[in-house]
C-alpha cells in the first residue's frame, strides 16, 4: 500500500542533480526541487493511478516534483474550488505547477471558468498566469457553442491594453492566450490574428535557456495553413 511517505523516499531516490539544475534554470525555486524527470514522474503515476486521497497528500508536501506527480494523478473533477483555490496559491515559485499542473486540473472541474476569471485578475504573478493558462485551456477543449464568445473579445482586448506593463509569466500566458483565441476558436480567428499583430513579439524573461516565445502571429497562421483552426483537444494534459 503507498504512503505519502513511502511516494515520497521513491521520489528522493530518484531524483537527479542535472534535472534539478535543469528545473532550477526554468525559474523552479531550487529549495522545493528534487530533481525527478518527467519520464520517471510518468511511471511512478501509474503505480498509484486513481489515488485522489494520496494525491492530494503529495500535493500537500509542497515539493515541485511531488506537486506535478499529485497533477497527474489527481482528478481535477473532484477537487472542490476551494482545493483548487488553495492548490494555486502554494504554486508559487513553480511555474511548472502555476501554468500547467493548476490548469489541468482545474479545465476539468465545473468550477474552471469561474476561477480562471478570478486568477486572470490577481495582482499575483503566478495566480494571474495560472488564470491565463486555465482559460486557455478551456478554448483547446471545449466546443464553441460552450464559449462565451463577447467575454473572450473582451479578454482580447484587456491583452492589447495591458501586455506591456504585465509581469513576466503573465506576458507569456496572454501571448499563449490570444494563440489559443487563434488556433481553438474558429470564429475568433480575424480577431485573435489582428490582436496578434498588434501585440507583436513578446518579450519574456526566460531564465537561463534557451527557451523562446512564440511569436502568435506566426504560430496562428501555421496552424491555419495546416487546415487545424478549431480542432478540439480532448485533455490539455501532457
Amino acid at each position: 500500500m503507498h504512503t505519502v511517505n513511502s511516494v515520497m523516499a521513491e521520489l528522493k531516490s530518484k531524483g537527479k542533480e542535472q534535472a534539478r539544475k535543469t528545473y532550477t534554470r526554468h525559474g523552479m525555486a531550487k529549495e522545493r526541487v528534487l530533481g525527478v524527470s518527467v519520464a520517471d514522474l510518468k511511471v511512478v503515476a501509474k503505480s498509484i493511478k486513481g489515488q485522489q486521497a494520496l494525491a492530494c497528500e503529495l500535493y500537500a508536501t509542497d515539493i515541485m516534483d511531488a506537486m506535478y506527480l499529485a497533477g497527474m494523478v489527481a482528478d481535477g473533477a473532484k477537487l472542490t474550488r476551494e482545493q483548487l483555490n488553495a492548490w494555486v496559491e502554494s504554486a508559487t515559485g513553480l511555474q511548472m505547477i502555476s501554468e500547467h499542473t493548476i490548469p489541468w486540473l482545474t479545465v476539468e472541474n465545473q468550477h474552471a471558468r469561474p476561477l480562471a476569471l478570478a486568477w486572470i485578475k490577481s495582482k499575483k504573478e503566478h495566480i494571474a498566469a495560472a488564470g491565463w493558462s486555465t482559460y486557455s485551456g478551456l478554448l483547446a477543449t471545449r466546443p464553441d457553442d460552450q464559449l462565451d464568445l463577447a467575454e473572450i473579445e473582451v479578454l482580447l482586448d484587456t491583452i492589447v491594453k495591458r501586455i506591456g506593463s504585465a509581469p513576466n509569466r503573465v506576458r507569456y500566458t496572454m501571448n499563449t492566450f490570444v494563440i489559443s483565441v487563434g488556433c481553438y476558436v474558429k470564429p475568433l480567428l480575424k480577431r485573435a490574428k489582428a490582436v496578434a499583430k498588434q501585440i507583436g513579439a513578446v518579450s519574456v524573461e526566460m531564465g537561463e535557456t534557451a527557451c523562446k516565445v512564440p511569436l502568435a502571429t506566426a504560430y496562428i497562421e501555421k496552424v491555419e495553413g495546416m487546415g487545424r483552426v478549431g480542432l478540439k483537444r480532448k485533455t490539455i494534459r501532457c
